[in-house]
């Protein structure tokens, strides 16, 4: 049973650091869109992308909930599968609009990043 609770509350927090990681990427993304727009330097492919990448990482995140939740694995692991596709596009979103600069760091903790070399 302690194993059962210990696996819930690890999924739930698997959850919400995932939900935290797609707000902070989506800051960063609309922030840098705002800019551009503002300055008027914003590429017309990015208008479209910024339209047609959302009903494209919702379909995919519903797919992926209805496959977890036929599968009865469990709620926090339907919205695990649900969240997935909306956070790389959010992340991958901030790392390309940010030239992989702070925002690469923020959008994708889980990479692990590689120490100079000394000498």
């Amino acid at each position: 049973m302690f194993q059962d609770m210990m696996k819930a509350t690890t999924d739930w927090q698997k959850v919400a650091l995932s939900t935290s990681q797609m707000m902070l990427s989506a800051a960063v993304v609309v922030q840098t869109r705002m800019a551009q727009m503002a300055m008027g330097v914003m590429k017309p492919q990015e208008f479209t992308r910024m339209v047609l990448e959302k009903p494209s990482a919702f379909a995919r995140g519903g797919e992926m909930a209805m496959r977890a939740m036929s599968g009865n694995k469990g709620y926090a692991i339907v919205m695990a599968e649900a969240l997935k596709p909306i956070e790389a596009s959010a992340s991958a979103n901030a790392r390309r609009l940010s030239g992989g600069s702070a925002a690469n760091a923020l959008a994708s903790p889980r990479k692990k990043t590689r120490k100079p070399k000394s000498g």
